[in-house]
């Protein structure tokens, strides 16, 4: 079966209400494990392990959260080569402006040569329905691709 990392720093309440809707989007792709991991406790051999990685982060003065970077920091050099490939899709959640946060992350999966599996997902101010819902579409989409 299909392992889904979902790696993620989900500090507030907002941002739960963004996981929450992530685990149903892959909830709606049968023979699909989702594996939750927090990002200060992720490491290589959580990536090693995955078919596919969803990362989550808020937008903190305009980059990514120290937790995802650390997470990169911890997995980079261990899944350089053996994980080129690996298809991702990213949330990043912020009040006004996520666009550093979502470049940073594209750099970094992009040294990695990880593969979009699809189109980032910008989300700023309280997430409403619509955000949610868009939530569970980038899991599904990242999950059915696998």
């Amino acid at each position: 079966m299909p392992r889904l990392l979902v790696v993620h720093h989900t500090p507030s309440p907002a941002l739960q209400a963004v996981l929450e809707a992530v685990k149903e989007g892959i909830a709606l792709v049968e023979e699909v494990e989702p594996v939750l991991r927090p990002a200060l406790s992720a490491g290589a051999a959580d990536v090693l392990a995955a078919d596919g990685v969803l990362l989550g982060t808020p937008a903190n003065i305009g980059y990514m959260s120290g937790a995802l970077k650390h997470f990169f920091d911890t997995v980079y050099y261990p899944c350089l080569d053996a994980t080129a490939g690996l298809p991702f899709g990213v949330w990043v959640h912020g009040n006004d402006d996520t666009a550093g946060a979502l470049a940073s992350v594209a750099r970094i999966t992009g040294a990695l040569r990880w593969k979009q599996a699809a189109a980032p997902l910008d989300l700023t101010g309280a997430p409403g329905p619509a955000d949610l819902e868009a939530c569970r579409e980038l899991a599904a989409t990242v999950a059915v691709g696998l």
